[in-house]
């Protein structure tokens, strides 16, 4: 369902969710649908929204798209969420990128580094801040705000500073608006994923390159796994919090030594 569509009946709860176009995203975006929530999908690219809304067609959704780095199109992304739905109790800050992957630090261009910085980021605080002034301005008040960290947000790849330090910086800013939050009934939390199965990670399966300078295979978990977790935090009630989760294939390198 996309813009100028009517809600269904039935759904209670509503949901933003950005980078709803693929990978981590969409699935999250299908289990709310799936459990009764309504969503406004958005990202950059039109028609992968439309797939995610096509499949699941019983579900109340709205298609808004946006560029989280752009603070115009992220106003536009919540008034247009305020003007269909009413209200507001979950924004899952899902969109992101890697970057230019495999390049040393030493060659990395500024524009790259800008980009991450931009998306990861200033992305994830502008569609904070927006769903934060909804959230303590409506009846009744309060909501969610459910940021998607990373395995990198603990422990870096080799090649990986932008993308590092923006999961690094989300982590602040994740408990930051978690501790402003608390008197307007505002829950702020975490998830950090390992190794989801989607397009980001395809490569991890055929080898990546290991802190030993090594390229090995690794393993991946179902992304269905990381959207039911996320399902878990965000339908627990407002005076509970999983302030941050990590959920990752289990024996990909990171515990320990590898």
């Amino acid at each position: 369902m996309s813009e100028g569509q009517p809600i269904t009946a039935g759904h209670g709860k509503i949901a933003v969710v950005t980078g709803a176009g693929s990978g981590i995203g969409r699935a999250v975006a299908l289990e709310l649908l799936g459990a009764g929530w309504s969503v406004a999908l958005t990202g950059r690219r039109t028609e992968r929204l439309e797939e995610t809304a096509a499949l699941a067609p019983e579900g109340a959704s709205l298609v808004v798209r946006a560029d989280v780095a752009r603070p115009d199109d992220v106003a536009a992304l919540f008034a247009a969420v305020r003007e269909r739905f009413g209200r507001l109790d979950l924004l899952f800050n899902n969109a992101g990128t890697f970057g230019p992957g495999g390049v040393a630090v030493e060659d990395l261009a500024y524009e790259a580094w800008r980009h991450v910085v931009d998306t990861n980021l200033n992305g994830a605080f502008l569609c904070a801040q927006a769903a934060y002034r909804q959230l303590k301005e409506q009846d009744p008040q309060g909501g969610r705000i459910i940021n998607n960290g990373s395995i990198s947000a603990h422990t870096p790849r080799p090649h990986s500073a932008p993308y590092t330090a923006t999961k690094h910086a989300l982590t602040g800013l994740t408990k930051a608006l978690a501790l402003d939050g608390r008197p307007y009934r505002i829950a702020v939390s975490q998830i950090d994923i390992g190794n989801a199965a989607t397009d980001m990670t395809a490569r991890m399966q055929t080898g990546a390159l290991q802190a030993n300078g090594e390229t090995a295979p690794e393993p991946v978990m179902d992304v269905a796994d990381v959207a039911r977790t996320v399902r878990h935090m965000a339908e627990l009630p407002l005076e509970a919090n999983v302030q941050f989760a990590t959920v990752l294939a289990t024996a990909m390198p990171y515990v320990g030594r590898g």
